[in-house]
This record gives C-alpha cells, structure tokens and sequence, in this order.
C-alpha cells in the first residue's frame, strides 16, 4: 500500500493493472488494497476515468501511520521479546525486520515509554538449542515448500550417522526445542527428527503431497513431550508437599486429573500412549516424586534411580 502510495502521489495517474505488474501482484489485490486505503486510511483516493488511472483529490502529506494501542503496543513488544527462542534460526533477522518495520511505522504521539517497559518482561530459557542456519532454513523452506529431503543423520547416543530420506511434515518448537516430523521412506512411518543431529540436507529433487488426515495435534495428544508410544498407560504420580505448588500451577497434560492427599501433597494421573518422557520428568523432580502406576513405569523409575545410586557411589 505504501508503494501504491507512492505511485499515486507522483502524478502519473497509475491504474490497477499497471500497478500489478510493479509489483508482482494480482489486480484485484490492487483493488483491495486501495479500497482498504480509502475507506479505512481515509485517503483521497479517486478514479480519473479520462486518464485511465488514480490520483488523489486532495493533497496527502505522507502516508498514515500504523494506528495502534497501549495494550496492541505492549503485546507487540512481549512478542518482540519473545524472538529469543528463534535466535540462530532462519526466522530472526525477517522477524526482526518486520518489527523494526512496525516501529517505525508507529505515530510519534504513543506515550509509551518503551525503554521503562524493556526493563519489566523478558524470556529466558535454561538451555539454548544449537542449530546450524543452513541445515535449519533448508528444513523450514522444504517443509513449506511440500519437498522431499535426503537427511545424513545421526541417531542419540551413536557415532555414526545413516542416510534418511523423508517428507518434511512439520517443524515445531516444542517446550524450546526444534523437532522435525517427517515421514520416513527407510521406516514407512511418520518420524520425529532433532535437527541438531542433522549433519546434512539437502533436496531430492522431488516434491510430495502430505496427507490431510496428519496432524500434529492429534499425533501428540496422548504423548508427554514429543515421542509417541503404541499403548495406553494410565499413570500416577505422587509429590510430596514441597513441590505440590508447582504441579497445581501448571497444565501438564490434556488429559490430567489433580487429586489432593492428606499430606498436602497432590496426585497427577495422565492417559498416556509412552512411558519414556513421563519416566525421565519424574526422575527430575529428585525424589518429591513417586511413581505409583502402572507397573511398568514403577519398575523403570525404580531401576533409573537405583543405577544413579551405584554410579554415584562408584564415582565417589
């Protein structure tokens, strides 16, 4: 719109078709864009049927500023605040651009000290994601671009890496962590990647279609973090007193059931579909937590922490 601006402003009477080769776009997103300028910006903007083109009937000094709220403001700089989670990724620099953009486009009349609200919100994360720009923007445009990618890539735990070509479904940012999910062509399956472990990626040359039945959504309803399972658990988990607060504070599950004990301590039960992630987040909490069920997952606890017991005893 600005450059629609511009155009009218020099005189030369530019119509919408004209308007549309400029600037690569379609006529009738000319014609929104200026009725959007004229009926919401209040610009003068008129149709001079002997000239074939626009011009304005009054004179416009400069075009509008973006109007915009206290609260609008506020949001947007805790939305500016929150791009440290992209830093190192291919999203900051044009996310940064587009909100150096809306500053600048902002009125001078906003009394918003901005220096004052810089001090009073930010965003920390204890572990920062190691990602290399390259490897990630190739992900992110093939994921949007619907195309098929040959991964070198390098399983948790091994030294060597294994060759992978996939479908790149998704890409998300998961409790500060990037995770690709993508369907394996070697596994037949729908598989979660870590892109730090990606050595390599590159196009195949291919593009695919993905399937409408996927969703994200669904696929991590009945999982703890990001790693799906096959059965369905019905867990509990007992914290004592001295942590009860912070379980009572948050939604940790879709499914989640809080039951208060006698102790001051309260009880989570989860529905879920894998026991790994919920073993490991309650190996976490230090012993403030006590696996009650199923089985399965009272034995594995019991055996994580009896090995942390003889390791430590041997380390020391």
């Amino acid at each position: 719109m600005l450059r629609i601006h511009q155009a009218v402003q020099s005189g030369h009477y530019p119509n919408a078709t004209r308007l549309a080769v400029e600037l690569e776009v379609s006529a009738k997103t000319i014609h929104r864009d200026m009725e959007f300028m004229r009926d919401r910006l209040d610009l003068p903007l008129q149709y001079d049927a002997k000239r074939n083109g626009y011009h304005y009937s009054e004179e416009v000094s400069s075009f509008p500023t973006l109007q915009i709220s206290e609260g609008e403001l506020f949001a947007l700089l805790v939305a500016e605040k929150a791009l440290q989670q992209y830093r190192g990724t291919t999203f900051e620099k044009p996310l940064l651009s587009a909100f150096r953009k809306m500053a600048a486009a902002l009125p001078d009349t906003v009394s918003l000290n901005l220096a004052d609200w810089g001090q009073t919100i930010s965003f920390r994360t204890s572990a920062e994601p190691i990602l290399e720009t390259e490897i990630f923007d190739t992900l992110a445009r093939a994921t949007a671009q619907h195309r098929q990618l040959l991964l070198t890539y390098r399983k948790p735990g091994r030294k060597e890496t294994e060759p992978r070509l996939v479908d790149p479904y998704h890409l998300a940012n998961i409790n500060g962590e990037w995770f690709l999910f993508a369907y394996c062509h070697l596994r037949r399956d729908i598989r979660t990647f870590v892109p730090a472990r990606i050595l390599q990626a590159k196009t195949s040359g291919k593009t695919f279609v993905r399937p409408q039945k996927f969703s994200l959504e669904r696929r991590l309803r009945d999982s703890f973090g990001v790693m799906t399972g096959q059965g369905e658990f019905a867990v509990a988990i007992r914290f004592d007193e001295l942590v009860a607060d912070y379980i009572r504070e948050k939604r940790w599950h879709a499914s989640q059931q809080l039951i208060e004990t006698e102790d001051g301590g309260v009880e989570l039960r989860l529905r879920l579909s894998g026991l790994v992630e919920i073993q490991r987040w309650i190996l976490g909490w230090g012993g403030h937590a006590v696996a009650l069920a199923p089985p399965e997952l009272v034995d594995s606890v019991r055996g994580a922490a009896r090995a942390i017991l003889e390791r430590t005893a041997g380390g020391g």
